[in-house]
């Protein structure tokens, strides 16, 4: 079983969001955590929020709290400070739910 999540993202600037990428990604590896699906999106038909979308994503933990605790380790807020904030405008964050791992 694992924690995932269904992310939305209005990216700004796509050369700092990839560098931020590339960054977190081994941090991410270290906790078991993953991305499963990525998309780049270029037209919203429905929505629940004002904020735009051309980001969309899967990015699953072990469990939920390795979620909770990744997001606040200071080693993530500080790439997230570098470069998640000056690419990425707003979050969405569309659903959380346990998914079956093959």
């Amino acid at each position: 079983m694992a924690y995932e999540l269904l992310v939305g993202l209005d990216v700004t600037n796509d050369e700092i969001y990839h560098d931020y990428r590339l960054a977190m990604r081994p941090l991410l590896a270290q906790v078991g955590g993953y991305f499963g699906y990525d998309f780049k999106v270029s037209e919203t038909l429905i929505s629940r929020t004002h904020d735009n979308i051309n980001r969309v994503f899967t990015i699953g933990f072990p469990n939920k709290e390795v979620k909770e605790a990744f997001f606040t380790l200071p080693e993530y807020l500080e790439i997230k400070s570098e470069f998640f904030t000056r690419s990425v405008k707003s979050t969405t964050i569309i659903a959380e739910y346990n998914k079956q791992v093959e």
